[in-house]
């Protein structure tokens, strides 16, 4: 699992996306190594999940949108549910220590992580409709639970960059400290929830999965209309803009 580091820090399980050089977009592989991960995380207390270098997580990776392969994509589709799903129905508290730029898929995982501390240089936001895609996972339905329906759209729609501070103010993270104080910070979180009851957590972390499980469906339908929509222009030309790091000139609405 070279693109993702598994290590125990005192009571936590700590889960190191590791592809700096992409800034640790994740593909199928990747997501199914953090998921496997994930199984070992009764025998903890809680779990962390970060980015090595100076990002947290740019989403699922876009190399190959420009001539793309509906079963590659599919299979990456699949693998960002399993992802999330697998961080809603781990029994214990997974905390997103948001080191960087948390992008697309990667600022769904801070939807979807139980709790989030970032340090003061992360940023966040959407990139769906801007790369020919839509954010189906978390950011189109979940997200406004935790910040609102109208932010959840502004994030989802018109695909801004917004600051820690932005972030902690619209209450998609939990905290905000220094980028060195980061990791401590997180540590000190976890040795709180250590001195916690493991089974009475994760009774409150099931009970408190009301609106994912309801919004489960949603997920599954927006995949599957994004599964249609693989190779059209739209896809395409987002893919191959962001990859040139230009503007696109999506078609205009029939």
């Amino acid at each position: 699992m070279a693109d993702v580091e598994v290590e125990v820090r005192g009571p936590a399980l700590w889960v190191t996306l590791n592809r700096p050089d992409r800034r640790n977009a994740y593909d199928a592989d990747m997501a199914a190594a953090v998921v496997e991960a994930l199984v070992e995380a009764p025998r903890h207390h809680a779990v962390v999940i970060t980015g090595s270098g100076k990002g947290f997580c740019a989403g699922g990776a876009l190399t190959n949108l420009a001539s793309p392969d509906l079963v590659g994509m599919r299979g990456l589709y699949a693998g960002s549910l399993r992802l999330f799903d697998a961080i809603r129905t781990c029994p214990r508290p997974v905390i997103a220590a948001v080191n960087g730029a948390a992008a697309g898929g990667g600022n769904e995982l801070v939807v979807a992580c139980d709790l989030a501390i970032a340090g003061r240089s992360a940023t966040f936001g959407q990139t769906g409709p801007r790369v020919g895609s839509s954010p189906v996972t978390g950011a189109t339905n979940v997200m406004g639970i935790q910040i609102g329906e109208k932010r959840a759209k502004e994030l989802a729609m018109l695909c801004r960059r917004y600051s820690a501070e932005q972030a902690l103010e619209m209450g998609l993270v939990n905290a905000v400290v220094d980028d060195d104080a980061l990791v401590t910070t997180v540590d000190a979180w976890v040795d709180e929830l250590a001195a916690l009851s493991p089974r009475y957590l994760e009774i409150t972390k099931i009970s408190s999965n009301i609106w994912w499980n309801a919004a489960r469906d949603s997920f599954l339908t927006g995949l599957g209309m994004l599964t249609q929509a693989v190779g059209s222009d739209d896809m395409v030309e987002g893919a191959e803009a962001f990859m040139a790091k230009r503007k696109p000139d999506f078609p205009d609405p029939a």
